[in-house]
């Protein structure tokens, strides 16, 4: 795995103190990632991290795509969604075992930050696009503006584990994907994995991928840059829970925005039995 240099690990720090105005973590998170066949799984989307992590609380009618992709094919879950202010977000059952890449998109939300907030904003997350373009327009003293959407993936398991099922290291045709190069379900996965950063469907080099701990999430446990070709390679350090996440943008002209900004992660994870057991 590529190491970020020191600069650019200090960024990470900046990020913790600008988190709770921007809360940039989102992802889908499954109570079990490995259940039996035909155990309702509660769900829930979450947004934050370290202290500022708390449930997403925007609303149904923002989550534009939520489904499942199996062996079989992809299957509409927008019905097993629930409404605010349970316990879940929402409940899944899968009544054939194997693994499940549970998939989120929601619609696109406007934001404007404060010129110092937008510019460490955007440096946390090394979206290299923004830093670029006010840099050469000469605006990094003015508000940023931005359009922006969400998007998440979940790894589950169900029933016992077995040999790598193929469509997980598989891309689900997300705008930006973190796409796993081997199935970290599977019986023999060995905790290293590699990965491809997409964006509209092509590789995306110089894009800021972190790993978080979801039991300790005020800071990242491991951090890459992807290579040309959009290449990573993490080591998982245990049998935890983990998300991964990546941001990036693109300019746009727009009486309202300036870029369009798409967030995007991939949780995965263990029983909490396994993960004990590490």
């Amino acid at each position: 795995m590529r190491r970020l240099a020191p600069e650019i690990a200090m960024l990470s720090v900046m990020l913790v103190a600008a988190q709770a105005a921007t809360a940039h973590d989102f992802w889908v998170q499954p109570r079990d990632f490995a259940a039996a066949v035909g155990t309702p799984i509660p769900v829930t989307i979450e947004v934050g991290h370290g202290p500022a992590r708390q449930r997403w609380s925007a609303g149904i009618d923002r989550i534009a795509t939520f489904s499942a992709v199996g062996s079989s094919g992809t299957k509409d879950l927008r019905a097993a969604l629930l409404p605010p202010g349970g316990s879940a977000d929402a409940n899944v059952e899968f009544s054939q075992s194997g693994a499940y890449v549970l998939v989120l998109a929601t619609n696109r939300a406007a934001s404007e930050l404060p010129a110092i907030r937008f510019n460490d904003y955007i440096k946390a997350e090394g979206i290299a696009p923004a830093i670029a373009a006010r840099t050469a327009a000469g605006t990094t003293g003015m508000p940023g503006r931005e359009v922006y959407s969400r998007r998440a993936k979940a790894i589950v398991r169900i029933g016992a584990a077995g040999p790598p099922q193929p469509q997980v290291t598989r891309p689900v045709g997300l705008t930006l994907e973190i796409v796993p190069g081997r199935d970290p379900t599977a019986a023999d996965f060995d905790l290293t994995l590699p990965l491809t950063v997409l964006f509209e469907g092509r590789p995306l080099a110089g894009a800021l991928v972190k790993l978080n701990n979801l039991d300790f999430d005020a800071r990242p446990v491991a951090t890459a840059i992807t290579d040309v070709r959009g290449n990573a390679v993490f080591k998982v350090p245990f049998k935890g829970l983990w998300q991964m996440n990546v941001v990036w943008t693109k300019p746009i002209t727009d009486p309202k925005a300036d870029f369009d900004t798409v967030f995007s992660s991939m949780t995965f994870g263990w029983s909490r039995t396994a993960a004990a057991g590490r």
